[in-house]
This record gives structure tokens, C-alpha cells and sequence, in this order.
């Protein structure tokens, strides 16, 4: 089997998140916090601990074969990558920001005001599909620091809880694009056995995430009004209890229709209603 390489964040928010799934892969590995490469004993599969601008490039030119890294730097970057799957953490918004004092209302008002970002690429196109024509001022880090120096009129930055905005007397102003971690792949790699097999594991997690498993007794007279709230994987399974007029039922659904339907299913004559966390899902 080819041993695969797969880059990720060596620090940051997303380096965490990133070695959580791969541990949830059932991926065994040590020495990710002191190390720039760590070797899967488990699996063919080699990790690479990098800045997160240079993942997309070390991918693009196969230097790995897949890398998980925020879609806001695979889009600055240019690279020619394969997007393999979204994997819906380290979720942000690229936004302009501008000082709580300043009177602009409309995107147009940006014209000929400077602008800092490090995502100069991002902006630019941005403000070309608004028809502004503003001054992008490339800054590495710092950003928000940008109007208070007087280095420029408002900025464009990554914003997740939206605190260091406020420490900084700004607040948001427009929606740049949304980001969140993706699995992306050099061209072809989609191909490899070896990669379609960690795909798999990596889905079966995911899906796990928002899924849980649901135990539940109901009355039988009541039962056929629960089923029909609770599909499962194909349909529920219904297990009789000692009680021959009650029957326990188990379900696998999305953590949000649960939620939905809760009220409804307690109407419908469900008890005992038990709600648990699945660790994998196998399709």
C-alpha cells in the first residue's frame, strides 16, 4: 500500500480539531505536539504538521497528498487543489470591519477608502464584484490594530466570536465569504485506494456527529404515530418489553430533527425517552 501524507495545521484553531478526527479515525499516533512529522502506526499515512498558508501549496504540488486547512486559505492561495470534503469545524466568516465611530452604511461608501486584510486576493475580488475601487493594504497579522494607527479606513479579517473586533473599537460591516476546514487533495488523489479508505472512516465520523441514537418506550397502541416521527437508518427497530402492551423502540436520527421533534413525540405517547451520542456511522 502507498503510505499517504496528509498536512495539517501544526498550531492554531483549526490543529486541535484536526487531530481529534484523525484520532477518531481510529489513527494511532504519537509526538504531534513536538514533532513536524509523525507516522501512523495503523494506517499507511504519514501527518506533517505545517503553517496553514503553505498546506495548500505542499498539496497542490504532491508533496502531500491530502490537507486539511480553511477554505479562506485555499481560495487565497490559488492552488489547484481537489476539495474532498467539507468537514464542518473551525467554522468563520472573512469579514470588512470598520471603527464604531465611522459613518459608513453601504459598500459603495468604501470607494477610495485603504483597506487592511492578509487576504488581499479574497478582498480584491470582492470588491471588484461590487464595483469598488478601494486601496487593499496587505498586512501580516495585527490587522485590527490598522484604523487606530491611521494605516487605513476599515479592515478585512477573519472574525469567529467577534470579541477582538470589540477590544478594538470595531465592529463588522460586510460579509466577505464564510469558511470552514476542508479536506482537500492533490489532482488524482481521490483516485487512491488509500485515500477513499480514510474518506470513509473520516464520513463515518462525521455523520456520527450529528446523528444520535434515540431510546424511547410507547405504549403499542401509540406505537405506529412514534415510528412514523422517528425514521431510522431504514426504519426503527422495535424490541418487545415485559410488559406486552409496551414496546421499547430505538432510532438513529439528526441531533436537529430530534430536537424538532421532541414535543411531538412526547404528544404521541413516548416515555423514558433516552438520547445518546454514536461514535461512528458505517453507510
Amino acid at each position: 500500500m502507498k503510505t499517504l501524507k496528509i498536512a495539517i495545521q501544526k498550531s492554531g484553531r483549526l490543529n486541535e480539531k484536526s487531530v481529534e478526527i484523525l484520532k477518531n479515525c481510529g489513527l494511532s499516533f504519537e509526538n504531534y505536539k513536538s514533532s513536524l512529522i509523525s507516522t501512523v502506526t495503523n494506517f499507511p499515512l504519514e501527518i506533517l504538521f505545517l503553517r496553514d498558508d503553505d498546506i495548500p501549496e505542499y498539496v497542490q504540488d504532491g508533496i502531500a497528498d491530502i490537507g486539511i486547512v480553511g477554505e479562506n486559505v485555499i481560495v487565497e492561495s490559488g492552488a489547484d487543489v481537489t476539495y474532498l470534503q467539507r468537514l464542518g469545524f473551525g467554522k468563520c466568516t472573512l469579514k470588512i470591519a470598520i471603527p464604531n465611530e465611522s459613518s459608513i452604511t453601504e459598500i459603495a461608501q468604501l470607494e477610495g477608502k485603504a483597506i487592511a486584510t492578509s487576504y488581499p486576493v479574497i478582498l480584491e475580488k470582492y470588491l471588484k464584484e461590487n464595483h469598488v475601487n478601494a486601496e487593499v493594504r496587505t498586512i501580516s497579522g495585527s490587522v485590527e490594530i490598522g484604523p487606530g494607527l491611521g494605516l487605513s479606513d476599515a479592515i478585512c479579517d477573519i472574525v469567529s466570536t467577534g470579541g477582538t473586533l470589540k477590544s478594538n473599537g470595531l465592529k463588522p460591516f460586510s460579509e466577505v465569504m464564510k469558511s470552514e476546514a476542508i479536506l482537500i487533495g492533490s489532482k488524482g488523489s481521490e483516485l487512491l485506494p488509500e485515500v477513499q479508505e480514510l474518506l470513509q472512516r473520516i464520513l463515518s465520523v462525521l455523520r456520527a456527529k450529528e446523528t444520535k441514537y434515540v431510546v424511547l418506550n410507547v405504549a403499542k397502541i401509540n406505537l405506529k404515530k412514534v415510528v412514523d416521527l422517528l425514521p431510522g437508518v431504514k426504519s426503527p427497530t422495535v424490541v418487545p418489553l415485559f410488559d406486552e402492551e409496551w414496546v421499547a423502540v430505538h432510532s438513529v436520527i439528526a441531533e436537529h430533527d430530534f430536537w424538532e421533534k421532541i414535543n411531538s413525540l412526547k404528544a404521541a405517547g413516548a416515555q423514558g425517552i433516552v438520547v445518546m451520542p454514536i461514535e461512528k456511522i458505517i453507510a
